[in-house]
């Protein structure tokens, strides 16, 4: 009887073995469950039979959590701007008598800011606010009446100021310190309001970038983003993955109206300065050295003694200036400012206009093979309307091209026929220029300029004369056989 228990107790022994150990190998799957943690078991991705593991599922769920975290940061810190503009038109009176054509119409924009002060002081774009009669600010569900306190249309800059206490203002970062291929987030209000607090991610795809807009805007420094940037977007905010404003959204690059990965954001170290003087005194005072410059290419720069093409190029002193007072010459190339090296002219125009007038600053100079240091004392930048009255001379340089009158010899040597033909013909058309973005080219005859009838350099002359920078000047051509129009615009002169 006892062996019988025995053999009843085995058997129940090895069934419960068998059942534990089909639960164990089943789908239940209970031990993996506690060790699940510890292993990292690789997930197959694609045909190729590529791999991830959970360290790199966690790693990108962290860089996911760190946008969404500086989203939640600078949440209430950019702001939508509403701007109406009464525009006058002409009407004849005949239209106004028969169909009641109003003489007003009444314009609308949309734009973006960002509230630099808890007090309600919002930075913004020029182009956001300009020519407005009327400007709301929308926070939130929050709308506010908004006031400009000053306009800078040289850097493209605006602060306006709302009745707001102790709002969630943004943390300025440093410009400088941003990497090309470091994480940006570009924050604004895209194509409508309906669209506020909209966030992109992108890197900064480069820094430095100028020559951006023929010279309507003096002063480019502009940050590249592959962060989408759209119509809307422009005053809005720039951020780096601290939270701070590293840059003003500005302007894009497309032929679309929308974004393709290239937009351009106003340097905050750039703005910061304009910032502060607009709203302690409504205006911008630049500092001015007093010359016309230009950048070095690889040929000037063996000409003039130098191992590369770096610095700005003196072209002509401004006469009882602050170059000329100091001792400036033509063909001086201008290396370091402070001792902080200069790469071209562009560079050159910002850092001067970053110093207040009156402030003695030390310059390295290039001249006759060797280097000499001189100190100066900067003047004011003249404003953009004293600086367009330029004689002919300086619009030929601001466009970049030299004319000559047409004579067999000037034919023989570009290889050109306008014989029974009137006008100038283009000799030289200087790399990178406005005329050469615009496809003129030597050879090139020029019959008229803004529809007048050009037969001379004289007659040439006495229509520039009334061209002012930043205008466009039409140019009529005939290249070959080919009757042609070029609409060339001005930009305005690199005069520090």
């Amino acid at each position: 009887m006892k062996s019988g228990k025995f053999y009843l107790f085995a058997i129940f022994a090895v069934f419960i073995g068998v059942v534990v150990g089909l639960v164990i190998s089943s789908n239940l799957n209970l031990t993996n469950r506690t060790i699940a943690a510890d292993v990292a078991k690789p997930v197959l991705l694609g045909e190729q039979g590529e791999t991830i593991n959970s360290e790199q599922v966690a790693s990108a769920q962290m860089l996911s959590k760190a946008f969404a975290y500086v989203a939640q940061a600078v949440k209430g810190t950019v702001v939508t701007i509403k701007s109406t503009q009464t525009v006058r038109t002409e009407v004849p009176e005949f239209w106004q008598y028969f169909f009641n054509v109003p003489d007003e119409q009444v314009r609308q924009g949309l734009g973006s800011g960002v509230v630099v002060n808890a007090d309600g002081y919002i930075l913004t774009n020029n182009h956001v606010v300009e020519g407005a009669d009327d400007l709301q600010v929308s926070i939130g569900k929050e709308t506010y009446e908004a006031e400009i306190i000053g306009r800078d249309p040289e850097s493209d800059l605006a602060v306006i100021k709302i009745e707001g206490k102790n709002l969630n203002a943004i943390k300025l970062g440093d410009s400088d310190d941003l990497q090309v291929g470091e994480w940006v987030l570009a924050i604004g209000n895209p194509f409508a309001a309906v669209l506020d607090q909209t966030v992109t991610a992108g890197i900064v795809s480069a820094k430095g970038r100028t020559n951006l807009t023929s010279g309507q805007i003096p002063f480019e420094d502009f940050i590249q983003t592959d962060a989408a940037i759209n119509p809307g977007n422009s005053g809005g905010a720039l951020v780096n993955m601290n939270g701070e404003l590293v840059g003003i959204n500005t302007m894009i690059y497309s032929s679309s109206g929308g974004s393709v990965g290239i937009g351009f954001a106003i340097p905050i170290n750039l703005a910061k300065n304009v910032m502060q003087q607009l709203i302690q005194s409504g205006k911008v005072a630049r500092g001015w050295l007093g010359v016309y410059i230009g950048t070095l290419d690889e040929e000037m720069a063996e000409a003039l003694g130098l191992d590369e093409p770096t610095g700005a190029l003196v072209n002509q002193v401004t006469e009882d200036s602050p170059a000329e007072k100091a001792g400036l010459k033509e063909a001086d190339v201008i290396l370091q400012v402070e001792g902080k090296k200069i790469n071209d002219s562009s560079e050159l125009v910002n850092t001067i206009a970053n110093y207040a007038p009156g402030t003695s600053v030390e310059l390295l100079v290039w001249r006759d093979g060797r280097e000499k240091k001189m100190t100066l004392k900067l003047g004011e930048r003249p404003t953009d309307e004293s600086l367009a009255s330029q004689d002919v001379q300086d619009i030929e340089n601001l466009l970049g091209l030299q004319v000559d009158n047409l004579t067999a010899e000037n034919m023989r040597r570009l290889g050109v026929d306008y014989r029974n033909e009137k006008g100038v013909i283009i000799i030289d058309v200087r790399r990178g220029s406005a005329a050469a973005k615009e496809g003129l080219r030597p050879g090139d005859l020029i019959k008229s300029v803004n529809r007048q009838p050009v037969e001379s350099v004289s007659d040439f002359n006495e229509l520039m004369k009334s061209i002012q920078a930043n205008s466009v000047v039409l140019l009529r051509l005939k290249r070959g056989n080919s009757s042609i129009f070029a609409a060339v615009r001005v930009p305005a002169p690199a005069e520090e």
